[in-house]
């Protein structure tokens, strides 16, 4: 392998690195520990599911906003409230948890698993 190839690697393996890897300040619960939450007033539930797979199946509590809405949407969420997010498997709720602490929410929490862990 020649230098550059050695680079693209490094590249790559990086970049899945950052998927994978969760990020620092968010905070990670199972369904089962879920279940002692949704009665918080104080957290807002956020399923980031499309409308069709929400209207599908959702667990009451969680409010509907999708992945790719939700940069436009966050402005509806209080910066002061733990913020709860979940989808079908854990790995979008995983990205929009990302996507939340850019935009500068301080208290998120991804539920492992998803929706397909609660059933």
């Amino acid at each position: 392998m020649t230098y550059l190839n050695y680079i693209i690697l490094a590249i790559i393996i990086f970049f899945l690195l950052q998927r994978i890897i969760p990020a620092k300040g968010i905070h990670h619960i199972t369904a089962a520990q879920l279940k002692n939450e949704l009665n918080d007033k104080n957290k807002q539930f956020i399923d980031v599911r499309t409308q069709g797979e929400f209207k599908g199946y959702h667990i009451p509590g969680f409010k509907n906003i999708p992945l790719h809405q939700l940069s436009q949407k966050a402005g509806s969420l209080s910066k002061d409230k733990e913020v709860v997010v979940i989808c079908q498997s854990g790995m979008r709720s995983q990205k929009a948890s990302k996507l939340l602490k850019k935009l500068g929410f301080t208290n998120v929490t991804n539920v492992k698993g998803g929706v397909s862990a609660w059933r």
